[in-house]
């Protein structure tokens, strides 16, 4: 099932109980500071005044909130923003699952995989990046045809029901040296062959990137916008190999860090 985090998965503060804890505790920290009841915390989250003392305790140890004496905490700046960030993570992973991955809107499109008629109940899927919906019930997600279409076109979908799964794309950076350093010529066009056939987009970010996938008889999928473009693609599912310029690489990276989407920066020239 797709999800939000530097790794592909869920948001980092769901990806286990501890990192989920030390969120809750700090928040509630937070909430009470400076006079914290250890028990308060305890029976407000579900754990023990045992775990809530460890787990305190790791917290002071590691900068992230600062004890000013008996029952007396306070969230740190460094607190905060371990706060702010995780939160961020899990807004973009709620904002994700209500709107891509349980889809509840009023009408969506989908390409219709076999004959469908108005009315008829229809499963759903993602494939290639595109949701599709075929006659009849099955899979994990159903939705109510609103429009006839034939296999092939689109059709309008609604009511849906269940929870869409399937895995986001990885992205590859590969890294192009500038003109001055090399440029397209300073790179292995076969490894770039290579690399294209094992990913589902081929996009390119600045002249040394344009000019390396021509050299290997490649033509991009993606030119323009690609920062927006190679995450929208890997939120879809698709597998996104990048040539970019290495004046382009942080653009693309700074955007896909923000989104919590797996890649992973390779030197064009090694």
């Amino acid at each position: 099932m797709n999800g939000y985090g530097s790794d592909g998965g869920p948001a980092g503060v769901l990806r286990n109980k501890r990192d989920a804890t030390r969120y809750q505790i700090l928040v509630q920290i937070a909430e009470r500071q400076p006079a914290v009841s250890q028990q308060e915390v305890a029976d407000a989250i579900g754990v023990t005044s045992q775990a809530v003392s460890d787990y305190l305790q790791g917290l002071v140890d590691e900068g992230y909130v600062r004890k000013h004496g008996r029952g007396r905490y306070e969230v740190t700046k460094e607190g905060v923003d371990w706060l702010i960030t995780r939160t961020d993570e899990l807004r973009e992973f709620t904002d994700h699952v209500s709107e891509d991955v349980i889809g509840q809107v009023e009408i969506d499109t989908a390409l219709a995989t076999t004959d469908i008629a108005e009315g008829q109940e229809v499963s759903i899927s993602m494939h290639e990046g595109v949701l599709r919906a075929a006659a009849g019930p099955g899979g994990t997600v159903t939705a109510v045809a609103v429009t006839d279409a034939n296999a092939g076109q689109d059709v309008g979908v609604t009511n849906f029901e269940g929870v869409l799964e399937y895995d986001l794309g990885k992205v590859t950076v590969l890294a192009v040296p500038l003109v001055q350093d090399g440029g397209s010529r300073a790179v292995d066009v076969d490894a770039v062959r290579d690399a294209a056939a094992d990913h589902d987009l081929l996009g390119v970010a600045g002249t040394e990137a344009l000019a390396l996938a021509r050299r290997a008889d490649r033509t991009p999928d993606i030119r323009f916008g690609t920062p927006l473009a190679v995450q929208e693609a890997s939120m879809k599912g698709l597998d996104v190999l990048l040539l970019a310029a290495t004046s382009e690489v942080a653009t693309h990276t700074n955007k896909l860090v923000a989104e919590n989407i797996s890649y992973e920066v390779v030197d064009a020239t090694e």
